[in-house]
């Protein structure tokens, strides 16, 4: 004989209400409701076709031990931020299966049933509410554009020709240098937008040549430069790639797309490029500088960069690291209790991005406002009670330290950056800093020459073009007397 599954619901409203009188309806669903839980005071002691409301939100403990409850349905779709993740973390300390019904964002009708129950995702843990787009500026952006996306295979790179696809643009042309990547999405897109225009093309951006040649045979109205190193320990041991690819790359990229005459340049940075203690993100403040050099000297191409935090499941992330570790039973692997960063899911990030590039008018970069920064401490944990599992007792949890150029916290705007306002509350604009041009070109030559030579001193001389740069074993004060950009340009 199957057993009944035993359920209490989070959430007394109409979408709890529904649930119960489906598995009324239902009884050969295998569940029943067992108890209800709401924080309204008012519903205290009453019940919901003869099922109980027990409680608020500090019984369902309780609540899971008398009535012995084997699943949890989380059926609070309006309930966002802090309220959904205190909620939730209640929930998953019952060590109770659990699930949630889709937030209000994500409903597209004004029914919800059995068949819309989902796992509760790690965005649900984020403590806020699903970020938003103005979908109208977005397809007005693209529709009808010939767009290229350099790093079209990655994590956001894929993301973002998703989401271009999706808002009918003339032509979509994926640049990438690994061809799995880009076949896998390929593949995809072709199956669900047959009738675009697109061209998968493979090659590197370092190549000066074969980004002017695509740049030239295509000329796109709009590139999105998404190729890039990021993984910071990797970056740390081998620097001089980081300037072959992320800093050369870029410019290369961008010099070419301004002789076709694009009509908008968008750099995907990172809030590693702010302060930063990595040559990761001291290369990505150097590509932001590019940007803003070559927003003054071309009038035909705005140049603009998107700078965001972590993004949850990207390739190289904490998340999938995680996973891992707890399928292979532990021990999960955390480099400081203190850690913080910020996050947002991929699509969140992807369609931010593009509403920042229907703004753009030139030399911005657009800060998009992650909310509150997430423990990564706490998201270890809460991964690993998601998978039904406790931590330190089943998984246990690991502190490495700090690796190599490593924060505790990471920023998202340069104190000198000031912050304007964009129509999306979400998206900041951080305003351009003042920079010798020639100055800069000429220590960019320098970077270019050196790194070929695989020079121990790239990081030294990066230091002495990002005076915000930090790393073990310089003396920053002599370098910033000597190499501030700001006198550079007096």
């Amino acid at each position: 004989m199957k057993k009944t599954d035993r359920i209490l619901i989070v959430g007394a409203g109409e979408v709890g209400r529904s649930f119960v009188e489906e598995l009324h309806r239902k009884p050969s669903k295998g569940m029943q409701v067992f108890c209800l839980i709401d924080d309204d005071p008012e519903k205290a002691g009453q019940d919901i076709d003869g099922v109980p409301i027990v409680g608020n939100r500090y019984d369902i403990p309780e609540a899971v031990k008398f009535y012995k409850i084997d699943d949890i349905i989380f059926a609070i779709p309006s309930a966002f931020g802090a309220d959904r993740q205190e909620i939730l973390n209640i929930c998953r300390e019952t060590g109770c299966k659990l699930q949630t019904v889709p937030t209000l964002y994500e409903l597209v009708s004004n029914e919800v049933n059995l068949n819309q129950l989902r796992k509760v995702k790690m965005q649900d843990l984020l403590g806020r509410e699903q970020l938003q787009v103005n979908n109208k500026e977005v397809l007005a952006g693209i529709k009808g554009k010939t767009i290229l996306v350099t790093g079209g295979g990655g994590s956001i790179g894929s993301e973002l020709c998703r989401q271009i696809a999706a808002n009918e643009p003339g032509q979509l042309i994926i640049f990438d240098i690994y061809e799995n990547n880009a076949y896998e999405i390929q593949q995809e897109l072709k199956r669900k937008y047959p009738d675009m225009k697109l061209d998968v093309l493979i090659g590197s951006v370092r190549n000066t040549n074969r980004i002017n040649d695509i740049m030239q045979k295509y000329h796109p109205e709009i590139v999105f430069h998404a190729a890039a190193h990021k993984h910071v320990p990797l970056m740390e041991d081998s620097p001089n790639e980081a300037i072959k690819n992320n800093v050369m790359g870029t410019y290369k990229t961008a010099v070419a797309a301004a002789r076709a005459d694009v009509r908008k340049f968008v750099l995907i940075s990172t809030d590693k490029a702010v302060n930063p203690t990595n040559i990761m993100g001291a290369s990505k403040r150097i590509c932001e500088m590019i940007i803003q050099m070559l927003n003054r000297q071309y009038k035909n191409t705005n140049f603009v960069a998107v700078r965001f935090g972590n993004v949850l499941g990207s390739n190289g992330s904490v998340i999938p690291l995680f996973k891992k570790q707890i399928a292979q039973g532990g021990p999960v692997t955390v480099t400081d209790k203190n850690i913080i960063r910020y996050f947002m899911t991929i699509p969140e990030a992807v369609s931010l991005v593009l509403q920042a590039s229907y703004y753009a008018a030139g030399g911005e970069i657009y800060i998009l406002d992650m909310g509150e920064p997430v423990r990564i401490d706490d998201m270890a944990r809460n991964l690993i009670r998601m998978s039904g599992l406790r931590p330190d007792i089943d998984i246990k949890i690991e502190y490495t330290g700090l690796r190599p150029g490593e924060k505790i916290y990471e920023e998202l705007l340069m104190a000198e950056e000031g912050m304007q306002s964009t129509e999306n509350k979400l998206i900041h604009i951080g305003k351009p800093i003042e920079m010798n041009d020639e100055w800069f070109k000429q220590k960019l030559i320098q970077l270019d020459e050196a790194s070929y030579r695989e020079t121990d001193e790239i990081k030294e001389m990066v230091a002495e073009i990002v005076p915000t740069y930090h790393y073990e074993n310089v003396c920053h004060e002599k370098e910033k007397s000597s190499f501030n950009v700001r006198s550079a340009s007096a």
